[in-house]
């Protein structure tokens, strides 16, 4: 395993992380064991990293860290939380609540759920627009000062979001959207994130799963994608069609389109970190490969070539979640 540190001030994490959401029910149902041993096999291939959220199965992701971190060592590994989604007992989301005394409330339920003392990590989910900025990574901030947290970072902002943010406590991370299907944080986040030393941890590397190679027209969606437009209909014959472009890529590599993905994002620099969604050991092993796979500038424009941002057909969430991103203010259409 290869390690990196995250943004100036931040841990030092593995290459490639694991995002847990997919065992709990987002994309539909998941096998409890398997989970519980993927989370341990990315452990003992050196991966140090874990992504949750408070909201991911209503406090059932973070049981399952919590249940896999006994008898580990807690100071080996980082942990990172997103905290401020809200939701119904029947499941739907329903708003974000980033106020300070929200947040520290959300904070106690988490560390109990865990089973830890601190949180090494811990960002909103999304911009509250009710509340400023400031005011929420200050109350995070009194959460570091206290021994609570450790580090913190943001989700899905935009530039000038993340410098309000950054000046009033240093931000290790900037969680967001990234793989060739989604490539809107290059025009104005990714070089601000830059130039302030932050580190950018990538989520739906895969495009949640359209990426993955196995995705077909006649797949049956019964989870969170049946609503993103990128899934539906003439969209997901448009970008099945860029997977397939891929694949002969892929073939000349000798790796898989999943593989070619994340070696991708790994190869656009050492301050991103992928977040893995694997859910099996199997998808957690191919993954880990993918750090073996070398990119050479011909291979790149190649990649390019075959997925233009341009070529790809719909917006990455649908219009009620689109609205909640702060990062999509300062992305062209």
């Amino acid at each position: 395993m290869q390690y990196r540190k995250l943004g100036q001030t931040g841990p030092t994490v593995s290459r490639i992380a694991l995002g847990c959401m997919g065992m709990s029910g987002m994309y539909g149902q998941s096998d409890r064991q398997e989970s519980i041993a993927t989370i341990h096999a990315a452990l003992d291939a050196g991966v140090t990293l874990l992504d949750t959220g408070d909201f991911y199965g209503m406090g059932h992701n973070e049981l399952l860290i919590g249940e896999v971190l006994h008898g580990r060592n807690r100071d080996d590994l980082c942990i990172s939380v997103k905290f401020g989604a809200l939701r119904t007992p029947a499941g739907p989301f329903s708003g974000y609540d980033c106020r300070p005394e929200a947040l520290k409330n959300f904070l106690a339920y988490t560390l109990t759920r865990l089973g830890t003392d601190y949180v090494d990590i811990y960002r909103p989910a999304r911009v509250d627009p009710d509340v400023p900025i400031e005011e929420t990574v200050g109350a995070i901030a009194e959460m570091v000062q206290a021994g609570y947290v450790r580090h913190i970072g943001l989700s899905e902002v935009a530039a000038d979001t993340l410098r309000r943010a950054n000046a009033v406590h240093p931000i290790t991370d900037v969680q967001i959207e990234y793989s060739m299907m989604s490539r809107g944080i290059e025009a104005e986040i990714l070089p601000t994130a830059r130039e302030l030393g932050v580190s950018i941890t990538a989520y739906g590397v895969l495009s949640r799963g359209l990426l993955g190679g196995a995705f077909q027209q006649s797949t049956k969606q019964r989870d969170i994608r049946s609503a993103m437009p990128r899934f539906q209909g003439e969209n997901l014959a448009k970008n099945l069609a860029l997977v397939d472009a891929l694949r002969v890529i892929a073939e000349e590599k000798g790796c898989t389109v999943a593989q070619l993905s994340i070696a991708w994002v790994l190869h656009q620099g050492d301050d991103i970190v992928p977040l893995i969604g694997a859910r099996r050991v199997q998808q957690l092993t191919s993954a880990v490969e993918s750090l073996d796979i070398i990119l050479s500038d011909d291979d790149v424009s190649r990649i390019e070539k075959a997925v233009p941002q341009t070529a790809v057909a719909g917006e990455r969430y649908g219009a009620s979640q689109m609205v909640h991103l702060d990062s999509e203010r300062t992305v062209s259409k």
